[in-house]
């Protein structure tokens, strides 16, 4: 069995603490709105009965004394009169007596019958909407079952002690308790189901352990950051995502000391884990540390480079390894930044695998590799298709992207193999869309923009 860690698994917990506190909310108000609107007030009274010797009219008025036989046989009948009491025959002539508009089921589940403290005493309790009425309803029945018990067994051993009394006090006001037990439910019940989904949960997270569970370095934490903004390094720059960003080139430059790392594949397993906005800001991050770069994208079914730097799409890497290789400096497109160029994806071919597993793209990516400092491709997702596989092959380093909360560390162990295979080189591993809430990074987020 997996080891849980609680104070990761209490991490994930505080994320769901707004919906714990709606559901415990809502529930509260539910059941208190029954208790208070719906529930009929109901009242309860009794009346005890014991078994005496037979023939006996009262417990102390007998003439005989009561022997060992008769308590034992009495204490036989508990469980048999008890049935008795709430059958069909005693019943439907309390029922018929009182003019009760209730069926014999609706009775019978206001009634309870039960023998006091292993005695020959049957406590017959009676709950009704009405006070009166189950008092009627209590001493009626003890009534009409002696009567029949003179009939079946044609003995006189039923005296009763107790008459009902009318009691106005409410029987069924559990308010605090449903209230209680209703908070218990919707904050234990959904932190149950929250642990469940955490137990099976296999999406990264960032912790101590990550890089030991998916066997790669983590070469940078990316923030998350809500702006929605693509070109995060150019717009927001003293941003902490920004900040991030700048961490994970700095350790790019450094992660080989006996050769220029210069073609970096930026890939992730599934759609959606930012790989492009990260491909995007790294390129523009070298630039502004003063180099010359390029950024290609390398993902022709979907790629989004030509979106992000609001450049013309109809010329791009697609009709570039369909034409003419000679006129290269015709596909690169000129952006704002300073220092860097971006080859767009071109139009969607139909066969983007064989495009990019051609001799004219290993060609391209060896000779454009020594025209810039640095060259950044944006490749597709690999989990599904085989182009960033391709392209794993020819770059100097890969550096896979996963979001935090969103990549399965299965299929991010299974990205790395299927690199591996192929003879890339992976640097390790960018850990997207860190939620900074509650932690750390966050508060010190707030001072740095505060010192702004």
């Amino acid at each position: 069995m997996e080891e849980i860690n609680l104070k990761e698994f209490w991490d994930y917990l505080k994320k769901y603490a707004v919906l714990i506190i709606v559901i415990a909310v809502l529930l509260i108000s539910v059941v208190f709105a029954y208790d208070k609107v719906i529930k009929k007030p109901m009242y309860t009274t009794y009346t005890t009965i014991v078994l005496v010797k037979g023939d006996n009219t009262s417990v102390t008025g007998s003439s005989e004394a009561i022997s060992q036989s008769d308590v034992l046989l009495n204490r036989n009948l508990v469980s048999t009169y008890s049935k008795i009491i709430n059958s069909k025959l005693v019943l439907k002539q309390v029922i018929k007596n009182l003019d009760l508009d209730y069926s014999v089921y609706t009775l019978s589940k206001n009634i309870r019958v039960e023998a006091l403290d292993d005695t020959e005493i049957l406590k017959i309790s009676v709950s009704d909407a009405t006070p009166e009425k189950a008092a009627d309803i209590a001493n009626d029945i003890a009534d009409v079952f002696s009567a029949e018990i003179k009939k079946i067994y044609k003995i006189n051993n039923v005296s009763v002690i107790d008459e009902a009394q009318t009691s106005y006090e409410v029987s069924n006001n559990t308010l605090k308790r449903d209230l209680a037990l209703a908070f218990l439910v919707s904050v234990f019940g959904t932190a149950a189901i929250i642990f469940v989904k955490f137990y099976f949960d296999d999406t990264i997270k960032y912790n101590e352990n990550l890089e030991q569970e998916i066997g790669m370095p983590i070469i940078a934490r990316v923030l998350k950051d809500n702006s929605n903004m693509d070109l995060l390094t150019l717009q927001k720059p003293n941003s902490l995502t920004s900040e991030s960003i700048r961490t994970l080139r700095t350790n790019l430059q450094f992660s080989s000391v006996d050769e220029e790392v210069k073609t970096i594949l930026i890939t992730s397993t599934l759609p959606g884990e930012g790989k492009s906005f990260i491909s995007a800001n790294l390129a523009i991050s070298f630039a502004q540390a003063g180099k010359k770069v390029l950024l290609v994208d390398c993902d022709l079914r979907k790629g989004r480079q030509h979106r992000i730097f609001k450049l013309s799409n109809k010329t791009g890497l697609s009709n570039l390894l369909i034409g003419d290789f000679g006129k290269v400096k015709d596909y690169i497109h000129k952006t704002n930044v300073k220092g860097l160029s971006v080859i767009t994806r071109g139009v969607c071919p139909p066969n983007p695998s064989e495009l990019l597993n051609s001799k004219k793209n290993g060609i391209f990516v060896e000779k454009i590799g020594e025209w810039y400092d640095v060259v950044i491709f944006d490749g597709a997702p690999c989990t599904g298709l085989s182009d960033s596989l391709i392209l794993a092959s020819l770059v100097d380093r890969v550096v896979i992207v996963g979001s935090e909360n969103y990549t399965p560390k299965t299929e991010l162990i299974n990205t790395k193999k299927a690199i591996e295979k192929v003879g890339g080189s992976i640097i390790g591993v960018v850990v997207n869309n860190i939620n900074t809430k509650g932690s750390s990074y966050g508060r010190y987020y707030y001072y740095y923009e505060d010192e702004e």
